[in-house]
């Protein structure tokens, strides 16, 4: 033990430096905040379900409450009830032991609902492509607003993909876009 101390000490820390401070991160970030709060009013809540993934979405979605993107700092935070919930993000292909539970989540989601498909296996099934354990793709099942390709989408794209959804619900939006 004295050993490993006495190497710590001598060798120091060793890690890589921080990133440089990105300021149109910063000012995109006050954007996107007033944004959501002139389209609905109050904080985005989020309910995340998984469909059948490999899970390489969901670590892309986790990566987006980290301190570098601050989810939670933009006023958008995940609910564990989708009674709560203003949007759904589905990740993977809908397995057909997730198809009533998808539908039923949807069902108790209040209106206006949102949903995104992340990754390519939500938008379109990707590599399981109406597979025998499959129903297909999220769009199959439930109405969706907007598909996020990639496998797996890069933390930002997610994130796009969910201002995309709320700003085709907000004042402008058709009363089509709206009635889902």
């Amino acid at each position: 033990m004295w050993k490993i101390l006495r190497q710590i000490g001598r060798t120091g820390m060793r890690s890589e430096a921080p990133p440089a401070c990105d300021e149109a991160l910063r000012v995109e970030a006050e954007q996107i905040q007033r944004e959501l709060l002139a389209i609905l009013g109050r904080a985005l809540t989020i309910r995340e379900v998984d469909a059948g993934s490999c899970n390489g979405c969901e670590l892309e979605i986790n990566a987006l409450d980290n301190p570098y993107y601050n989810l939670e700092g933009l006023g958008i935070r995940f609910v564990a009830s989708p009674r709560h919930a203003d949007l759904l993000l589905v990740t993977g292909p809908v397995s057909r032991h997730m198809e009533l539970a998808l539908t039923q989540t949807y069902e108790a989601t209040p209106a206006p609902k949102l949903v995104v498909a992340v990754g390519d296996c939500g938008a379109g099934c990707g590599i399981f492509a109406k597979g025998y354990a499959t129903c297909g793709a999220v769009a199959d099942v439930v109405p969706v607003d907007v598909a996020v390709p990639g496998c797996p989408p890069a933390p930002i794209e997610i994130l796009r993909g969910i201002l995309t959804a709320v700003r085709r619900c907000g004042p402008d939006a058709s009363d089509d876009a709206k009635a889902h």
